[in-house]
């Protein structure tokens, strides 16, 4: 079937936070569509959408709502036809979608690693005792207290920039931040990859979705066409355990799912949130089995946990 393909005079509106990553990361997407179809890029209008995740920076998130504070917004925009797509840090996504949208475009997956950050030491192990390590996020709270319980751990949020500006006023001396977002910023900041093997990546780390409405054909035509199968793959086995475990910025949980061959290997973690216990364990089977195994592994370790295991109050 032929569609009428977005112009410079009509173009498609891709909707996306305004932070620089998020920019970035609009902006690739803008640039696979537009090779994919050989239109010019001024045939893509890249719209901004503040978030309540963005405006209220001095709370932690799970005080004030969890991970859709950074979609809300923007799906709400998608919904009304203000916007044709969204795109998003798939870390940051709901497992599941309002009504009426659908999430099934992924771009080639980037670094999904942790990046140690600091101005002053070359790694985890190098931190003395009672150091102040910042982190936003739950699941490094809990997985740094887990193997260092000695080390202090305070809220740090914000963007690349604000995150070194407190670093060199001395909020903290380190910092977590993921590879991905760093090298698609090229920036240069003093950092150090963490192997998945010491610290698992959140779920979905490193990987770029693109929503849209479910009834809009044009859209999905253009998007088969930059999605990336072994990305989708791969998210389908992380996303599940996540959904299995009923995950949110409440639950401090890990997870990463890798190929060989037709093969699917997922490795999955959950931890107490003050970081005295963790969970562990990984299964493997047929790609085509991916959303099965992360249930299965969910249900594994639900099964070796307690009731209160989530219990961060």
């Amino acid at each position: 079937m032929d569609y009428q393909m977005p112009t410079p005079s009509r173009p498609l509106n891709i909707g996306t936070r305004g932070s620089p990553l998020a920019l970035a990361q609009a902006r690739e997407t803008r640039a696979r569509l537009s090779t994919a179809f050989d239109l010019p890029e001024d045939a893509f209008a890249i719209k901004v959408i503040q978030t309540t995740g963005d405006r209220v920076q001095d709370r932690p998130l799970k005080e004030i709502g969890g991970k859709g504070l950074f979609t809300k917004e923007i799906e709400q925009d998608l919904l009304s036809g203000a916007i044709d797509i969204a795109v998003h840090s798939m870390k940051d996504m709901p497992v599941d979608q309002p009504e009426g949208l659908l999430l099934d475009c992924y771009l080639p997956r980037e670094d999904v690693r942790d990046a140690f950050v600091s101005l002053n030491f070359s790694g985890l192990a190098d931190l003395p005792k009672g150091t102040v390590v910042g982190t936003s996020s739950l699941r490094r709270k809990a997985q740094l207290l887990h193997k260092f319980p000695n080390l202090e751990v305070v809220e740090f949020r914000g963007n690349v920039q604000t995150r070194l500006r407190k670093l060199g006023e001395g909020v903290a001396e380190a910092t977590f931040l993921a590879m991905a977002g760093l090298n698609r910023l090229g920036a240069d900041v003093p950092k150090y990859a963490i192997a998945a093997e010491d610290m698992l990546p959140a779920v979905a780390q490193g990987a770029i979705g693109i929503e849209r409405r479910a009834g809009d054909a044009r859209v999905a035509h253009m998007l088969a066409a930059i999605h990336n199968i072994e990305t989708g793959q791969r998210l389908a086995a992380e996303r599940a355990f996540l959904a299995a475990l009923d995950g949110s910025c409440e639950t401090p949980i890990a997870a990463l799912a890798e190929l060989d061959g037709d093969t699917l290997r997922l490795r999955g973690e959950i931890l107490r949130t003050d970081g005295s216990e963790a969970l562990a364990d990984e299964i493997s089977g047929p790609i085509d089995q991916a959303a099965a195994l992360g249930e299965t592994l969910a249900r594994d370790l639900l099964g070796r946990a307690g009731d209160d295991f989530f219990d961060w109050r």
